[in-house]
């Protein structure tokens, strides 16, 4: 596959809803983009359903791919991995946040570490997933109001910060941004 025209130095925002296509695309991004491709993932498997998601995950990647597991620490996996030849793909900042609330670590805090590090990355390639999870009801435990709180808040710092911002809804991509 030609590499993607002005690949390196970007920084991508994927969201959208659970099985809305947003891995996929983001996969297609990295791979497309004449960079060596780095998954980063945040998700952890506590279940039989979770390890065949991220089985499932694995199993779209070709032999080149190379994952990097940070399910607390994605800046430091971020700070050691991105590099001008690389492409890094961080799946997904939703898990992610889960983690850091369930390990009782300051999302916020962690959310502003995450905007310096991407500002201050060397060029390269950085797709970043997450799921949008604000366009539902409100949800009715004060943990899942927390978590939808935090994960809205992150995603306006990403936004922010990368060059674009793409929503997927039913496998179809919205440019949001760039």
């Amino acid at each position: 596959m030609p590499p993607e025209a002005g690949a390196a130095g970007r920084l991508v925002f994927v969201l959208g809803g659970a099985r809305s296509g947003k891995s996929a695309l983001a996969e297609r991004r990295v791979g497309g983009s004449g960079l060596a491709p780095v998954y980063i993932a945040t998700g952890q498997a506590f279940d039989a359903e979770m390890t065949d998601r991220i089985d499932a995950h694995k199993a779209r990647r070709p032999a080149p791919w190379r994952t990097v597991e940070a399910p607390l620490d994605l800046v430091a996996a971020i700070e050691r991995e991105a590099a001008p030849e690389t492409a890094l793909l961080v799946d997904c900042l939703t898990l992610w946040v889960s983690n850091l609330m369930l390990a009782d670590h300051d999302v916020d805090a962690e959310a502003n570490r995450l905007s310096t590090c991407l500002a201050a990355r060397p060029p390269g390639l950085v797709v970043l997933v997450t799921n949008e999870v604000g366009l539902s009801i409100v949800p009715e435990n004060a943990m899942a109001r927390r978590f939808r709180d935090h994960a809205g808040r992150l995603h306006q710092i990403v936004a922010a910060a990368c060059d674009e911002a793409i929503f997927v809804a039913a496998g179809l991509p919205l440019t949001l941004k760039g």
